[in-house]
């Protein structure tokens, strides 16, 4: 895990409830998702939406996370580190972040110090973006709210893919569409771009 450009949090959005001291977490947006073996086709869009969003948070000062994935197996057919396809992608490999988390799991928060460096920032809301809605996304998503944070999840800065295995094929409309339900009915509010972007005013 590396640090960049540590800053401390101010300048926050401020609702009814109490303070939201936030950080952009942006899941995976690697060159595996965009040119590699996991294009993801669904919404469209969705990069854009992504780099909107990271512009927004810096624009206002909040905290951005980049979240890259490395495979563990030697032989893994997709993340390997080094590779090409591993790497973020060039649409946000030279936006500045405040940290750069590497995972070789779904979850964020497993195996890397994401959550003592957002106790030490005093963040308490987490928003969610990138790749894959059903996968990484709602993993982090999920185990924030284990830990105690307000979590954000963008729903148009998301993105799946078709998946097929032995349990059968679901299109990606429907399968990003159940997991954002599924995020809404427990674990977070569900947003898109723009009204996450339009709450920062």
């Amino acid at each position: 895990m590396l640090l960049f450009n540590n800053i401390k949090a101010h300048r926050w959005c401020e609702r009814g409830e109490g303070e939201l001291k936030r950080a952009l977490l942006v899941i995976d947006v690697q060159n595996e998702y965009i040119t590699g073996r996991l294009p993801v086709t669904h919404p469209l869009g969705s990069l854009q939406e992504i780099i909107k969003v990271i512009e927004a948070a810096r624009s206002k000062e909040i905290p951005v996370v980049f979240i890259q994935h490395a495979a563990l197996q030697k032989d893994a057919k997709a993340f390997q580190k080094g590779s090409e396809e591993w790497k973020l992608h060039p649409g946000i490999a030279e936006i500045p972040c405040e940290l750069l988390v590497e995972k070789n799991l779904p979850g964020s928060f497993t195996g890397t110090d994401l959550e003592s460096w957002l106790r030490e920032m005093d963040i308490n809301t987490v928003v969610i973006a990138g790749y894959m809605t059903q996968m990484c996304c709602d993993t982090t998503a999920r185990q924030a709210f284990h830990l105690g944070f307000s979590v954000e999840f963008l729903s148009d800065a998301t993105g799946t893919l078709q998946i097929t295995n032995e349990a059968g094929t679901v299109a990606p409309e429907e399968l990003h569409s159940a997991i954002l339900v599924t995020q809404a009915a427990r674990f977070s509010k569900v947003l898109t771009a723009e009204q996450w972007i339009d709450s920062l005013a």
